[in-house]
């Protein structure tokens, strides 16, 4: 008697169970686009190469969009452009974007960013950067079409400076790299300090061009010898030195910035509010471990299907709207809700301070306070913005 219940009771439900066909789905469309680059210097023979980190993350997500889009009637598409090395960018993007694909995630560098932003037939389209931390792409060089996912490097230094200044680690030596994102690092990590109170006790180049795993032992010494700081602050981007200086300065020291304590979205040790989720879905999803371009690319895909579902709309202005309201919000396995800046499209986000394998701590720390929302104490503030 009980089984024939249960059946009828599942009889019933299944009739009344809106059953979505395909030709029912409101469809949005997502495209990922994504330049190849060149193979970094590796370090170590323990440094994995990962090709076209992001594109599992923007996968996974489009997964998990689809499982709460059969109930509502949506369909989340997924087209990856994959441009190789060398390639033409805009080129390429012309040849194969979609015409009806307006929400375009973009994993290509500041320069590329703007050409295909800039283009005259790209104007309606939403995009979504998830790639670059340049702070001019927020500020001077900003457009108002593009949502920026990762933090800035100011909202990294920012983030960095809080937890120094909360162990009163105050006087800095910073060491800075040859290559333009080094400068771009340091520039910020310059800011942070004079917005925090911190002192640049010395400033130096890391001009050596030998091979550092030689010569690390004697050179290192020499290079930090003869001054008085708290913690030894990096900007080498591209890694090519950094790695080398912890445990081999002249005094006893604590290694910050690009390598040793680094601020960043995401980190494998990540475990809280439902991290450790996130951290198994995407290893048993893609074979490995969540990166931060996986983590930008998932977010943006995700921050896609909550404004949609909100919604109940495919088209960009409506998504685009939702997202950059006071209403918006976002669960991003960081403790609070995620929001848009409006005045630069920047994610609010708390950053992760990390070393190679501990979460450290996360910012923005306690006692650090804003009269709208702690997130925005790390990076530009809209007072001190220069986007326009």
């Amino acid at each position: 008697m009980c089984n024939a219940k249960f059946y009828l009771f599942s009889l019933l439900l299944f009739i009344h169970t809106p059953s979505w066909s395909a030709s029912n789905n409101q469809v949005i469309k997502i495209a990922y686009v994504i330049q190849e680059l060149p193979a970094p210097v590796a370090l170590s023979n323990l440094d994995v190469l990962v090709p076209n980190k992001g594109i599992s993350g923007a996968e996974l997500a489009i997964s998990d969009n689809n499982t709460t889009g059969e109930f509502t009637g949506q369909k989340y598409v997924l087209k990856t452009i994959n441009i190789p090395l060398g390639a033409d960018v805009v080129e390429t993007y012309k040849k194969q974007i979609d015409n009806d694909t307006n929400l375009i995630l973009l994993a290509v560098n500041a320069e590329q960013l703007l050409k295909l932003t800039d283009l005259t037939n790209n104007q309606q389209k939403l995009w979504f950067d998830v790639a670059t931390s340049d702070d001019e792409l927020r500020n001077g060089l900003c457009r108002h079409q593009v949502l920026h996912i990762l933090p800035s490097r100011a909202m990294r230094a920012d983030a960095l400076a809080q937890y120094m200044l909360k162990k009163r680690w105050q006087k800095w030596f910073l060491v800075t790299g040859q290559s333009p994102a080094d400068q771009l690092y340091a520039q910020a990590i310059k800011r942070a300090a004079k917005h925090f109170g911190m002192k640049i006790v010395a400033e130096k180049s890391w001009t050596n061009n030998f091979d550092s795993r030689r010569t690390a032992q004697s050179d290192v010494p020499e290079f930090t010898q003869g001054v008085d700081y708290d913690v030894l602050v990096v900007a080498d981007e591209e890694g090519v030195f950094g790695e080398y200086l912890d445990y081999r300065t002249w005094s006893p020291r604590p290694v910050i910035g690009t390598q040793g304590l680094i601020a960043t979205a995401w980190h494998k040790t990540h475990e809280l509010w439902g991290a450790t989720q996130l951290q198994n879905r995407f290893r048993a999803f893609s074979g490995r471990g969540m990166e931060e371009q996986d983590y930008a690319a998932y977010i943006a895909v995700r921050a896609i299907g909550e404004a949609s579902l909100r919604t109940k709309s495919n088209q960009m202005q409506s998504i685009k709207d939702y997202l950059l309201s006071n209403t918006f919000a976002l669960q991003g396995y960081k403790g609070v809700p995620l929001s848009f800046r409006a005045w630069d499209g920047q994610l609010r986000q708390p950053v992760l301070l990390a070393a190679p394998r501990e979460l450290v701590s996360v910012a923005p720390l306690d006692g650090f306070l804003h009269p709208k929302t702690e997130l925005d104490t790390l990076g530009y503030d809209q007072p001190e913005t220069s986007c326009k």
